[in-house]
Order: structure tokens, then sequence, then C-alpha cells
């Protein structure tokens, strides 16, 4: 082929074809196995990997972004001599397939495997290095088998129990949700109000192992700083009291005790009244016998579960007919409240209500005209005049109101209080913990069935461990609401292993949350078939050292990974605390919205910008209102397809356009501008070597002995930016790596050899070039790679090693000082001589401008730092 010629007839190299190159050396990783793992004692790991994906069908930008941030990571630590295991697979499992399966009919696995095809497909054309190998699903029964046996041993081990519980129901998906998937009262998915409904459901008794989650994230140094603290806030650690007040009244048995937990026993004198959950046992006992309370607990379980919206919504109560005694305060009681606002899933389901120092409590007080009774005296306030008007004082101060606390300091007074509860038998220290247990029952078909059987006889059963997996029916149909499962006419019934009698097999399926809290384990040797993992390999390869995703994931997935880690370890399974020894999270890729003149939303696509700034419809010209970027989203249409970016720019353009345009933990701004930007600096970098290759030496010439000033500026250029883009790489600094790239970019093409040492120093700068953009333009790297003659695959080169002696800096910053101040910085030669220093600081402007005309009178030179010059 030959070689088009410019207008004065000179030869130009070809352009960069990409959608050729690409290709090209997609098949050739493909062929070489390069990205294959294999475990190997000998050598150091590093295990990458970023969150998988849920199949729905098609990849979006952040999952370009997202995977190659870690591809970046894999492909440098390959270069660094790292053993590396980088695996890809599927959160297979979940309600958009019954959602599909019910709209388009088509059955949900069907759909998720044609989904899992075309994605993997979209996958493999951004040249990621993935070990395709350990590729799982975890709708396959070859994964979820094990994932079966490990719930009975947990359940064996007392980690899993199921007991009747009021739930989160979602009456549009009709499952329940954990706690954690109530967002604002409503469904985390579905977005519709959240009811509460008594279920027997099964649970992972995450609780356990609540103080170790706490007190681990203390060492969790390569986690961000605000995961760990999201954790820490969700886990909740409280110390305080539990406090046993006695009942008096109708209903009630003699001696009979309301156990309350309170972080302030403190303020216990400060009680007016006592409060239990709507749900607590006391309340649905009562409302046996009383009409209006059963009304009253009916409503409010109509309303929002999340704890937000209990607290924020109206306070509301309703007295009952029985009263506690105090417990401080010998001969008075206290009025006993069914209340809105008290949750049962924290605590005991019932507090003490001390309305001065607690705003809900204040505002329920304030509302049932119940006594304020001011029990801690704020710092520089007079006990005579602080009063509680409309706002409750929940800071520090000293007791007073409060019999033998009065003076004592608050943290003082909480020792003391204790100590006199647990004195009188009333009462005991103690934490308490905001986290509950893993709610893991779902009502629908497409999860992993939970391997129990319900017998008449024997109760609920574990399915023998010969019988795993148990596999879901294939012939189930979707057109009534509701669990397929508790339909199908034969899957559920079964004769009960342990005495033979007829039973039924749990029709719940497990959350989906559980396939992904161990799914990084199966990757360490995925085709093992008589465990979850080789405990050998799971031993070289675990844990993940470096995990990349969205911060959205901090407390359900990465909570619960935590979890299943320490469950594994519990039944022997595993010896690991800890699953992710790094993490990192990504922002979110923004883009404009467009909006038609009739309000529609418009694609990017839809939209054309004039040269005046005019933003108007392609289909017809007419006015088009720009909205703020805002991350890409179906339903605002502000979306980018991966696949069209890269047929029209390359993979390796997409790349670098994600990697330069803003540091990875932010949002990125998604950019025609920014992407065709990238794009012309790949044609740049093909020209700049191939203009240059013709005449250089070829690979392996023999070092020269000398270089020119030049050409040791051109090589120290490149050795440092070995060592800044490797850091940048392992700082996750993507950015600051690409701009180090653009300045050496910018000196190669500055640099104009004359001789065979200038030469050689051009061909060693451009080698290193090419390994330093391999990480993040690979198919562009292999070609450019092949052009300077580099032997085998670039993906399976060393990190360029630099030289010592040019990374010493031989400039140094002196400060210019004129009689002691600061008047200007020079940058000097590493050890100048004092005369020259002294010199050059008399000759700049703002020196002379300092010294107004006056000759020095005495110049002091420290070396390497300052001249200071008195006139």
């Amino acid at each position: 082929m030959s070689q088009p010629t410019s207008a004065t007839g000179r030869s130009e190299p070809p352009r960069y074809n990409f959608r050729e190159t690409e290709a090209k050396w997609q098949k050739a990783w493909e062929a070489a196995a390069t990205f294959k793992a294999t475990a190997d004692q000998s050598r150091p790991k590093y295990y990458v990997l970023e969150m998988f994906p849920y199949p729905s069908g098609r990849i979006h930008m952040g999952h370009v972004r997202n995977y190659t941030q870690g591809d970046v990571v894999a492909r440098y630590r390959r270069a660094k001599g790292f053993n590396v295991l980088h695996p890809m697979g599927w959160d297979a499992f979940g309600l958009p397939a019954e959602n599909a399966a019910m709209e388009k009919k088509v059955h949900p696995k069907t759909w998720t495997y044609q989904n899992i095809e075309a994605m993997k497909a979209q996958l493999k054309v951004m040249g990621l290095s993935l070990d395709w190998s350990r590729e799982v699903a975890t709708c396959d029964p070859a994964y979820y088998r094990h994932q079966q046996k490990m719930f009975l041993d947990f359940w064996k081990a007392g980690l899993a129990y199921r007991k009747e519980a009021w739930v989160n129901w979602d009456p549009v998906d009709n499952t329940v949700l954990a706690n954690e998937q109530v967002i604002d009262g409503k469904g985390w998915r579905t977005g519709a109000t959240v009811e509460r409904r008594k279920l027997a459901q099964w649970n992972l008794k995450i609780t356990h192992f609540a103080d170790e989650l706490l007190k681990r994230l203390d060492t969790m140094d390569r986690w961000p700083e605000k995961v760990r603290l999201m954790q820490a806030n969700w886990i909740g650690k409280s110390e305080g009291a539990r406090v046993f007040f006695e009942l008096t009244g109708a209903g009630v048995e003699p001696g009979e005790t309301l156990e309350i937990f309170t972080t302030r026993p403190d303020t216990l004198f400060g009680a007016s009244f006592m409060a239990v959950s709507p749900d607590h046992p006391l309340a649905t006992r009562l409302a046996r016998h009383d009409p209006a309370l059963a009304d009253f607990i009916a409503d409010c379980r109509r309303t929002g579960t999340s704890a937000a919206e209990i607290e924020t919504a109206e306070k509301k109560g309703y007295r009952t007919a029985v009263s506690v005694k105090h417990v401080v305060k010998p001969g008075e009681t206290l009025p006993v409240y069914v209340a809105n606002f008290v949750l049962m899933d924290y605590g005991t389901g019932a507090i003490f209500g001390c309305p001065a120092g607690d705003q809900r409590d204040l505002d329920f007080a304030r509302k049932y005209g119940l006594p304020v009774i001011p029990v801690v005296l704020p710092p520089g306030e007079s006990p005579a005049d602080f009063v509680i008007r409309d706002v409750a004082y929940v800071d520090d101060g000293t007791l007073y109101n409060s019999g033998f606390l009065n003076g004592l300091p608050v943290a003082d007074a909480k020792r003391s209080i204790i100590r006199h509860l647990e004195e009188n038998g009333v009462g005991k220290g103690t934490v308490q913990y905001k986290l509950r247990d893993w709610l893991v029952s779902r009502q629908r078909y497409w999860g992993c069935p939970i391997p129990a059987i319900h017998c008449e006889s024997c109760g609920v059963v574990p399915v023998p461990a010969q019988d795993l997996p148990v596999t879901l029916p294939d012939d189930v149909e979707f057109d009534t609401p509701g669990n397929p499962l508790d339909r199908h006419p034969t899957w559920k019934h079964v004769a009960c292993p342990s005495c033979g009698k007829p039973a039924r097999r749990e029709t719940d399926t497990f959350d989906t949350f559980i396939d992904s809290s161990w799914y990084f384990d199966r990757f360490t040797s995925a085709r093992c078939t008589t465990a979850p993992f080789d405990r050998a390999e799971h031993e070289y390869w675990m844990p993940v050292d470096q995990y990349i995703g969205g911060v959205e994931h901090a407390i359900l997935h990465l909570l619960y990974s935590r979890f299943w880690t320490r469950a594994m370890r519990t039944v022997d399974l595993a010896d690991r605390d800890e699953p992710f020894a790094g993490l990192f999270t990504q922002g979110m890729v923004c883009h404009e919205t467009y909006r038609a003149a009739d309000g529609s939303w418009l694609f990017p696509d839809e939209v054309k910008h004039g040269e005046d700034g005019a933003v108007v419809r392609a289909s017809d010209a007419t006015p088009v209102s720009v909205g703020r970027s805002e991350k890409m989203s179906k339903s605002k249409k502000n979306v980018v397809d991966p696949d069209q970016i890269i047929r029209d720019y390359g993979a390796d353009t997409a790349r670098w356009f994600m990697l330069s345009d803003s540091p990875p933990e932010r949002d990125l701004e998604w950019t025609e501008a920014g992407v065709a930007g990238a794009w012309r600096f790949q044609q740049r970098l093909y020209r700049m070597l191939g203009g240059a290759i013709a005449g250089l030496p070829p690979a392996g010439a023999a070092r020269p002995p000398a270089f020119s000033d030049a050409a040791t500026a051109l090589r120290r250029a490149a050795h440092r930016a070995i060592i800044g883009v490797g850091e940048d790489v392992e700082r996750f600094h993507f950015n600051k790596g690409v701009a180090r790239l653009y300045e050496l970019a910018n000196a190669i093409e500055a640099f104009k050899p004359t001789t065979d040492a200038d030469r050689w120093a051009l061909r060693e700068t451009l080698d290193i070039f090419v390994r330093l953009i391999g990480p993040m333009t690979p198919h562009l790297g292999e070609e450019l790679w092949q052009m300077l003659g580099g032997q085998g695959l670039l993906a399976d080169a060393s990190w360029p090693t630099p030289e010592t002696a040019l990374l010493a800096d031989d400039e140094v910053t002196v400060a210019i000082q004129v009689n002691g101040k600061l008047r200007a910085t020079i940058r000097l030669a590493k050890d100048t001589a004092k005369d020259a220093a002294e010199a050059a600081a008399l000759a700049l402007p703002e020196t002379q401008r300092a010294m107004a005309g006056k000759p020095a009178k005495k110049v002091v030179v420290v070396p390497n730092r300052i001249v200071n010059i008195v006139v």
C-alpha cells in the first residue's frame, strides 16, 4: 500500500486505522491466551476486580469508565511483574428478567443469557485484559449450588434462621425488601410506597459480627474515608443501658416489666412518658381488648417504614390503660403510649420519653400535654432561668433536677446512673447496634432457590447436600402477579428428607445481594466442582487487591460481602476476614440534558449545536432547551451509546477520554469535543512515531558513550515520566498520568535529532513512551510497539526501568530576598557557585525594582536556597 503524498509531494505516514488495528490485536491476545491467569507461588499476585454488571443487554458509559480504570491497573501491574487476576462475570438473577418475561413474553433465562452474550461482545471490543476462562453467571446452577451449600453450613452454625416478623413489602414487585432497600419509604427499585406485612422469613445473622465489622474499618486504610464512615454509621454502635420498668394496670402480670434501651440514661430524671412501637408485643396484646388501639395500630402500619420518613412524620400516640413505675423516682408512675415514631427493629421497640433532651419527645409531649422537665444545664446558664421552649437541648452540660446526679457532667452522670441501675436490679450497661440482621427471603422466581423443605411433622429441614443444587423449573407462567413457584403444580411438592412424608419446598428465593457477596471468591477457581473454590488457589489470590465500583454500593454490597467472608471463616471454608484490601469508588459519567419545545427529552444525537452557540433539534431546527449536566439516564435520554463511540472513534479513544478528562473519583462530563480531541491525539501519536521510525537505529543498538544536552533533556523527561506515570496509576490519578504523557509527546515532537546519539535517545524515548501508554491505549500501543520492532506483545512487556542518574533534579528553586523580604524566585543549576548565584539574583528586574537604585551593601548566599541582598 503506497503512502499518500502532501501538496508538496512529500510522503506522509498513513492514517491510523483503528478499526482494523483494534480487531487485530484483540484476536492476537485471545489466540495467545495473554490474560489467562494461573496461580504461581513463585510470583507476587495482584487481583484486580471491577464490580460485575447486571446483564441488562447493553453496557453504558459508566461501565466503560469503570472497566477502563480497572484495566489500566491490571495492565500496569502485569508490566510491573505481578501475576495478575482480572476476571469478569454476571450478576444475573433479579427482577428485571421477570419483568421482561411479563412484558416481552420471553423466559427470564433466555432473556438473561441473550443479554450476557450481547454485553460480552461489547466488553471484548473495549480491549479489556480479562481472563474470560473464569467467567461466571450467578444464575448458573454450577455457581449457586455452592451458594446453597454455604447457606446450609451457615444454618447449621446458627448464622441463618427463619422467624416471623414485620417486613417491608413492595406491592409492585410483590416481594420483601431489606431495610437497606427502602429509600424514603419507597422500594429502591420500583419507587412504590412500601407496606408492612408480617411474614415468616429467612435471615442471616450479620449482627453476630457487628462489633468486628465496625472495628476493622479503622484498619482499612486503602478504602475511601467516606465509605468507611457510611458503613460505621449504618452499623450504628450505641453505648447505653437496658432499663426495666415495672408495668402496672389492667392486663399486665404482677412483676411484668417493659424493657427499653437508651443511650441517655443520665436523663432518666426527666422522663415523663413511655412509648412502644405499634409492632411491640405489648401493643399487640393490649389491642386485643381495645378496638380503638387496634385501629390506631392499623393506621400506623399504612405509613412508610423508613427511619427517615418516620422521623419527619407527625408524631402520633395512643394512651394505653397501663403505666410503669419510675425507676429513679419512687412512688411516681409514667403513662405508656403506643407511638408511631418508635421503631420495633431498633433497641427493644420501646423508649422512655425525656422531652427536654430529645426533639421527637418534645414534639410529642407538647402535643399531648405531658411534662417537660429539663435535666441538663447548658454551660453558662442559670438553673433558675433556663427553660425549654420549642427546641430540645441535646448538647453537653451538667445535670440538675436529677437527685444524686446533680452537678455531674453528662459522661460522669451516665456512669453513675448505670451503676445505680445495676445495684438496684433495674438496669444494665450495654452496647446496642443499629444494624439489623439481613433479611434474605424474596418472593420471586428468578433467584437462587432457598434449600429448605417444610414438613408438617419435622418442621423446616435442610435439603440434603447430595440433592443440591435445587434448580428452578423452566415451565413457569408470569401472567399472574406474585411468585410463580407458589403456583407451580409439581416443583414445590417433595418428600421430607427426614421422615419421608409429603412436604413442600421453600418457594422463596434468595436476595440477589447474596449472589454478589462471594463471586470474587469463586473467580479464584471458577471451575472447581467439589467446593465453592479450591482452598489453595483461594488463599493465593485473595483478598482482592484493588476493587473498583460505584459508591452507591458502599453499604449493601460491601457490607454483605464483608459478612459473607466472616461467615465462611466461621464454617472453616476460608481463613480471611476481609475480601477487599483496596477499594476505589469512581464518579459518574454525565451529559447535558436536552428538551424539545413540547417538553419531551431528546437524545444527544437528536440535537445540533450551531456555531453561534444555539442548540436546535436536528430534524426540524426548532429551539432546544439545554439543561445542566446530569448522570446519564435512559429516562432523560442524555445517554451516549458506547458501541457508536467505539465505531466512530475506536475503543482507545473512549478509554483515553475517560482517563484524561477529570479525576476518576469525580463525575465526568461527556462531550463530543473532548472525544474528538482524544481521537486526534491517537492520530498524532501514530504520525509522530511513523514519521520518526525510518531514521532511528535498530532495536537493540549499542548505547552511545555520550549525549548532547538536548538528548539528555529528552531522556530525563522520559525517565521521569516512568516514575510519574507509574505513581499516578497506583494513586488513581489517571488524568495526571495522561497530562504527563501529553508533555512527553510534546517533548518528543520538539526534539530534532542531528547525531546518531540523538537518534538513539529518540528511539529509547519512543520505546518508553509506547510502554507507558500501553495500559491506557492498548491497541495503539501494540501497533506502535510492533512498528518499533518490539519483541513479542506489548501486553507482555515489562514496565521500563528508569536510570537513577536521570531522576536527580539538576536545578533548584532559589528565593531572592531584598532586606529580608521575598521579592522573586529563580531556577539555578544545583550547587551554582556563590558569585554566579549573586549575579543572577542582582540581574532580576524584581530585584532591581526592590533595590530602587541603591547599591548592595551586602549579599548573603545560602547555596541552593536563598540569596539575600542588603541595601
